[in-house]
C-alpha cells in the first residue's frame, strides 16, 4: 500500500509540478501493515509524531477494555462446577456438593495468564506476520520489558501498599516457588539460545522445547499446587484430593457461617465451589449468587437493633450485599476486570455504600462480636490476627470500659501484650476528657510504660476525685499508642471508657426508652431499668403490666412483681413473656410502668414504656423484601451481562448506569472511551457457549485487531522520532499494556488475606509469556524456514543484553522477596511489615526496574558495548 501511494505521488508529480510534494520528506511509511491510512507527505513530522503517540495511547485504553471483556469470559469458563456425592465425615449420611472443574493454578497459569498478557504474546506473533516470518524486536522486548514492570514495579508497589501493621505472605509457596524459578529460567534460556548456543539462530528443536517449557511449568505447578511430593503425610488433605480430585483446589472458595450472629469464613476447611451457611445448626447452602433468607433475617434483627431500626430496607439491603461481597473470594480477573472499570467509568463490581451507613455496620454489635471472637471474621483480611501469626506485639485493654464508684478513689485499667512476648516494646498512654473533667474529677495522667521480655500485662491506676456532692455519672478515656517502628500494633481495644458512677445517692430509676419492639417468636421480652445519679445501697421499684392492644394471659404473661437493685448495681430486666401462637396478627402493644421505689430511690421521668409485639408475618414480609434487593445488588455484582440489551446498557452509561455514585472522573473516562464501550458490547455474552465465544471473538477478533494497530503505531511513532524498537517496547508498550495490572494488583494486595492474588501471579505471568508468547511465534517461524531448507535468525543484539539485565535485576527481586518472607525485622512476609523497611524494599525494587531501563537504553544507543 505505501508503494502504491509513493508511485501515485509521482505521477502526480509530473503532471502538475506546482502542486507536488517532496516524496523524499515522507519518511517511516512502511512500518505498518494497516497504517497509515491517509497520505501523510504533507504533515509536519512532528504532528506526525504526537498523533501516533496519542493514537497508541487510546489504543491502549481500548485494549484494557475488551481485555475486561475477555477477562470475564475467562472468569466464566473457569468458574464452571460439577456435582459429586459424598459421606459427610463422622456420618453415614451422603451429601451432594459442587467442586471447581478447573484447579486453581492451572487456570492462573493458563487462561487467567493469557488473559492479563494477551496484548504481549499477539504483539510477538504480529510482529513475525508482519515481517514476513523474520524476527523483529518489537514483540520480544515487550515480552521482556513487561515482565520486568511486572516483577520489579507492580511488585514494590503491593509491598508499600498495606496498611501499617498489617503483612500479606504468599500462601502456596511451593507453587510460587516453582514459578519463581521459572521466570527467571525462562529469560536465561533466551540467553542460551540466543547467545550461547548456535549464536543469532533459533533452530526447529530450541522453538520446540521453548514452548514445550509451557505445559512442563503447568503440569509441575499442579503437582506442587496438590502437594503429590511431600513426604508429609496430611490425612485429611490426603482425603479431600482423594474426593475432590481435579476440581478441589485448596485455594478454592471459602465457606460461610453465621453462628450465633458472627459471621465466621473457614478458607482452610472449604475445598469445594459450594459455600455453605450455617446458623444455629442448621445448615444450608449459600451458593454464590443466591442468598439464604434466614441468614439474611438475622443480619436485618441485628443491624437494626444498632441504628434503632431507622434504616430503609434499601439500606439494610447494600449493607448485606456488602458483608457478602467483602467475604467472597476473589481471583486476578476479578481484581483486573474491576481496576480496569475504575481506570475508563465503567460498571463497577463492588458496592457503593455511603459512610453514615458504613459506620452504622461497623458499629454494630454483630460486627463486634465478629471482631471479639477467636474466629476468623467475615472480612477476610490480616487484621484477624494482628499479630501476624507472633511477628507482632499486639498492645491492648483487657476491656474497653469499666465503671467505678467514685467513693473508691483509684481505678485500675489492665493493659495486655499478645502476640510476639519475646521483646522490649514500650507504649504511651494518657487520659482525655469526656463529661468528667481532668483536675476535678480524675487526676490526670500521660506516661510511659515498657513491657519487658515475657511480660504480657501492666496495670494503669488513676485516682478518682471525691467530691462528696451528687453529680451525674461522668465518663473519661484513657488512650494507648505505640510507636509503629517498635515491632508492635494497637489491638482492636485501644481506648477504654471510664465511667464514674457517684455514689452518694440511692440513685433515680426510670425505664432506658419510652418503648421498645419484640417480634413474637422471642419467647422473653427483656425490659431495661436503669439506675442513675448514684448508686448508693439496696432498693427496690414495683412494676405492674396493663393492657393495650395486647391482652394478658393471651398475648403475654403480665402482672405485677419487684425488680431489687443491690449496692452499686445500675440496670436490670423486667423479663415478660411473650406467647407466639403462629396466627397472623396486626402488631399489638401493652404498657409497663413502675411504681413505689423504695430504700430512698426515686422515680424518673420515664416512669412509663410501651412494649410493641411485632409479627412475624409482617416481619417476614420485611426480610423478603430486603432479600429481593440484595439478590438485584448481588446481580449487579456479576462481571458481566448475560445480554446483548445489558452489554450495551452498561457500554452506554457512565458508571454502568449507577449515575448517583458516579465520579467526575467516571464521567470524563466515559466520555473518552464511549467509542470503544460501544464497539465491544458487539461481543457475544457470556453465557453464549460457556464463555467460550465471547473468548474466542474477544481475542482472535478485536484484541488481535487492535494489537496489529498497537504493532503499526508503535514502530512508526519509533521512526519518526528516532527511536529504536525495543526501546519504545521495554517503556511506552510495556507500561501501556501492564498499567490495568498494577492498579489490580494494588487493591488485591490491600483486600486479600494473602499475597498469592497480587504478586503471586506475577512470577507465573512472566514465565507464560516467554514459553508461549516467544515460543510459539518462533516455532511457527522456524516451521517455515525449515520447509524452505533455512534457518530462522534471531539475532541476539539488544534482545540478549536486556534478557540479562532482566535477569539479574529478578534474581535480587526474588531475593529480596525471600529475605522478606524469613527475617522477622521485615515482618516475616512479602507484602507490608515495618513502615520503614517496606518503603525501604519498595524503593530498592523501584530503582531495580530504573537501572534496567537505562542499562537497556544504553546498551542500545551504543553508549555502553558489552561483548556477547
Amino acid at each position: 500500500m505505501a508503494n502504491t501511494t509513493i508511485s501515485s505521488l509521482l505521477n502526480q508529480t509530473t503532471a502538475a509540478p506546482e502542486t507536488c510534494v517532496n516524496v523524499a520528506n515522507y519518511f517511516c511509511s512502511d512500518k505498518g501493515i494497516i497504517l497509515p491510512i491517509f497520505v501523510e507527505a504533507t504533515w509536519p513530522i512532528g504532528l506526525r509524531a504526537f498523533l501516533y503517540l496519542f493514537a497508541m495511547l487510546y489504543c491502549f485504553m481500548g485494549v484494557a477494555i475488551i481485555a475486561d471483556v475477555f477477562m470475564c469470559s475467562i472468569e466464566v469458563i473457569t468458574s464452571k462446577t460439577k456435582t459429586i456425592s459424598m459421606v459427610k465425615p463422622g456420618t453415614d449420611i451422603v451429601e451432594e456438593v459442587e467442586v471447581r472443574i478447573w484447579n486453581d493454578t492451572v487456570a492462573n497459569l493458563t487462561l487467567m495468564a493469557l488473559g492479563s498478557s494477551a496484548p504481549e504474546i499477539l504483539l510477538s506473533i504480529v510482529g513475525i506476520i508482519k515481517t514476513g516470518f523474520k524476527s523483529e524486536e518489537l514483540g520480544p522486548s515487550t515480552i521482556v520489558g513487561s515482565a520486568a514492570f511486572n516483577l520489579l514495579v507492580i511488585t514494590g508497589v503491593c509491598v508499600s501498599s498495606i496498611p501499617t501493621g498489617e503483612i500479606r505472605r504468599i500462601k502456596a509457596v511451593k507453587v510460587f516457588a516453582v514459578t519463581a524459578f521459572f521466570s527467571i529460567f525462562a529469560y536465561a534460556w533466551l540467553y542460551i539460545v540466543l547467545v550461547l548456543n548456535t549464536k543469532d539462530v533459533m533452530d526447529l528443536w530450541e522453538a520446540i522445547v521453548t514452548f514445550m517449557f509451557f505445559p512442563i511449568l503447568v503440569i509441575l505447578a499442579y503437582i506442587a499446587d496438590k502437594d503429590y511430593c511431600s513426604r508429609r503425610v496430611d490425612v485429611e488433605k490426603e482425603t479431600d484430593h482423594l474426593e475432590l480430585g481435579m476440581g478441589g483446589s485448596q485455594h478454592d472458595q471459602p465457606r460461610l457461617q453465621f453462628s450465633n450472629s458472627s459471621y465466621i469464613s473457614h478458607e482452610e476447611e472449604s475445598q469445594s465451589g459450594t459455600v455453605l451457611a450455617e446458623y444455629s445448626g442448621a445448615v444450608t447452602e449459600l451458593k454464590p449468587g443466591h442468598v439464604n433468607k434466614q441468614s439474611v433475617s438475622e443480619f436485618v434483627k441485628e443491624i437494626s437493633k444498632y441504628s434503632g431500626g431507622k434504616l430503609s430496607p434499601e439500606e439494610a439491603a447494600k449493607l448485606a450485599a456488602l458483608k457478602i461481597q467483602e467475604n467472597e473470594k476473589h481471583d486476578r480477573s476479578w481484581y483486573r476486570v474491576n481496576a480496569t472499570r475504575w481506570l475508563v467509568g465503567g460498571r463497577k463490581v463492588s458496592v457503593n455504600v455511603n459512610n453514615s451507613l458504613k459506620e452504622k455496620l461497623e458499629g454494630s454489635q454483630v460486627y463486634e462480636k465478629a471482631k471479639n471472637k477467636d474466629e476468623v471474621p467475615l472480612i477476610i483480611d490480616s487484621a484477624s490476627d494482628l499479630s501476624q501469626g507472633g511477628t507482632f506485639s499486639v498492645v491492648e485493654f483487657s476491656a474497653s470500659s469499666c465503671a467505678v464508684m467514685e467513693s473508691q478513689g483509684t481505678v485500675e485499667v489492665s493493659v495486655l501484650r499478645s502476640g510476639r512476648t519475646n521483646t522490649r516494646v514500650p507504649f504511651r498512654y494518657e487520659t482525655i476528657d469526656g463529661t468528667a473533667e481532668a483536675g476535678s474529677d480524675y487526676i490526670p495522667q500521660k506516661d510511659v510504660l515498657v513491657f519487658e521480655p515475657g511480660e504480657s500485662m501492666k496495670n494503669i491506676k488513676i485516682v478518682i476525685v471525691d467530691d462528696n456532692q451528687w453529680e451525674a455519672d461522668e465518663t473519661f478515656f484513657v488512650k494507648l499508642s505505640v510507636d509503629p517502628d517498635s515491632g508492635a500494633v494497637l489491638g482492636r481495644k485501644s481506648i477504654n471508657e471510664i465511667t464514674i458512677i457517684n455514689d452518694d445517692d440511692p440513685g433515680v430509676l426510670d425505664f432506658t426508652k419510652p418503648s421498645f419492639i419484640f417480634k413474637e417468636s422471642a419467647g422473653i421480652a427483656s425490659v431495661p431499668v436503669q439506675r442513675t445519679k448514684g448508686s448508693d445501697g439496696v432498693i427496690s421499684v414495683k412494676w405492674k403490666t396493663k393492657d393495650m392492644r395486647a391482652v394478658n394471659g393471651r398475648d403475654y404473661v403480665g402482672g405485677e412483681g419487684m425488680l431489687e437493685f443491690q449496692h452499686g448495681e445500675t440496670e436490670k430486666n423486667i423479663d415478660i413473656q411473650i406467647f407466639d401462637d403462629k396466627d397472623f396478627e396486626k402488631d399489638e402493644d401493652f404498657m409497663v410502668e413502675l411504681s413505689d421505689a423504695a430504700g430512698g430511690a426515686m422515680i424518673g421521668r420515664q416512669r412509663r414504656t410501651v412494649i410493641t409485639i411485632v409479627n412475624d408475618d409482617e416481619y417476614n414480609g420485611l426480610v423478603d423484601r430486603v432479600l429481593t434487593i440484595v439478590n438485584v445488588n448481588m446481580d449487579h455484582l456479576q462481571l458481566a451481562s448475560s445480554t446483548w440489551g445489558g452489554q450495551f446498557r452498561d457500554a452506554m452509561n457512565v458508571n454502568g448506569g449507577d449515575v448517583e455514585n458516579a465520579t467526575t472522573m467516571d464521567y470524563v473516562m466515559h466520555f473518552l472511551t464511549f467509542g470503544w464501550k460501544v464497539m465491544f458490547a458487539l461481543t457475544p455474552p457470556v453465557n453464549f457457549l460457556g464463555g467460550w465465544l465471547t473468548f474466542l471473538v474477544s481475542l482472535m477478533g478485536f484484541i488481535f485487531l487492535l494489537t496489529v494497530i498497537i504493532s503499526d503505531l508503535a514502530t512508526t511513532f519509533g521512526c519518526l522520532i528516532d527511536l529504536e524498537d525495543n526501546i519504545t517496547a521495554i517503556t511506552l508498550v510495556a507500561m501501556g499494556t501492564s498499567l490495568p495490572d498494577l492498579f489490580a494488583s494494588r487493591t488485591a494486595a490491600k483486600a486479600e488475606k494473602y499475597a498469592d492474588a497480587s504478586i503471586g501471579n506475577v512470577t507465573g505471568s512472566n514465565s507464560v509469556n516467554v514459553f508461549l508468547g516467544l515460543g510459539l511465534p518462533w516455532l511457527i517461524a522456524s516451521i517455515y524456514w525449515e520447509a524452505q531448507g533455512e534457518k530462522f535468525a534471531v539475532p541476539a543484539g539488544s534482545l540478549a543484553f536486556s534478557v540479562m539485565a532482566y535477569s539479574i535485576c529478578a534474581i535480587l527481586c526474588i531475593i529480596l522477596l525471600v529475605i522478606r518472607r524469613i527475617v522477622p525485622a521485615f515482618g516475616r512476609a512479602e507484602l507490608g511489615g515495618t513502615p520503614s523497611l517496606k518503603y525501604f524494599s519498595s524503593f530498592l525494587m523501584a530503582m531495580l526496574w530504573v537501572l534496567y531501563i537505562v542499562l537497556a537504553i544504553l546498551e542500545t544507543k551504543k553508549v555502553i558495548v558489552v561483548p556477547l
